[in-house]
């Protein structure tokens, strides 16, 4: 949630990041008063300590601030981070082969969080999304990525094919994950300059960028399910990739 040039985070984990990694652009913290365990303790010290604004709340209001129930009693307005650098920037700037994930509309901020967090974890460089099918970031994502919004560089271009055909001649090797592919994941050789391509689960993705791909992989199911979840399936071929790459 955003207005004009702050936008709402909430939870410990996701206020915490901003806390340790850019307390000046905390504007101030909403807390709930009434919980006084260990970890509300200390975070109030953590914030009073980085000078932050304090502001007594009830769980009604935090709710409010935030469109969520699940805040923890801990929800902040902090400065709406810019966009430092180009895709292009990023990818000049890269002393070792790019891991990019792109994702073809992931509309749901509860994916697409947990989609920045375990890229995040991969060492992914930056993730892709089209403008026109995909979520943005807002307080549920922020909340759901533990900090990842803030850490993982997310571009939301204009035409993804396009973008993907740039990619291509920057001699980055595009992989669609797909159900019918012909090869599995397993199969498929993830070691050089590479963006990993997923769609929304049961629709997949788009038929352009489907066809923008240089190849399609699967991953293989062996039990009674069809698919696994984009976050999930995110996590699955991220870290093939990783391994492939120690």
């Amino acid at each position: 949630m955003a207005t004009g040039s702050t936008r709402t985070v909430f939870g410990f984990h996701a206020v915490g990041v901003h806390l340790k990694t850019a307390p000046q652009s905390v504007q101030e913290i909403f807390f709930d008063p009434t919980r006084r365990d260990a970890r509300m303790r200390q975070f109030v010290e953590r914030a009073q300590e980085a000078g932050v604004k304090l502001v007594e709340a009830d769980g009604l209001r935090l709710s409010r601030l935030c469109g969520n129930h699940n805040h923890q009693g801990v929800v902040a307005r902090v400065d709406a981070k810019p966009q430092t650098h180009s895709l292009d920037d990023l990818l000049d700037s890269l002393q070792e082969p790019p891991l990019l994930l792109v994702l073809d509309g992931i509309t749901d901020p509860h994916n697409l969080g947990a989609c920045l967090r375990v890229a995040d974890g991969a060492g992914v460089h930056a993730v892709i999304a089209p403008k026109d099918h995909a979520a943005g970031i807002n307080a549920t994502v922020a909340k759901v990525a533990s900090g990842a919004a803030e850490t993982m560089p997310y571009f939301m271009v204009t035409n993804l094919a396009r973008t993907l055909k740039e990619l291509k001649e920057r001699d980055i090797w595009i992989i669609g994950t797909s159900d019918d592919a012909p090869q599995t994941l397993y199969q498929a050789d993830l070691r050089g300059p590479l963006a990993l391509v997923l769609g929304a689960e049961g629709k997949g993705m788009r038929q352009l960028t489907r066809k923008t791909c240089d190849a399609l992989i699967s991953i293989p199911m062996r039990g009674g399910v069809e698919s696994l979840n984009v976050s999930v399936a995110s996590g699955v071929c991220l870290y093939e990739a990783v391994r492939q790459r120690m």
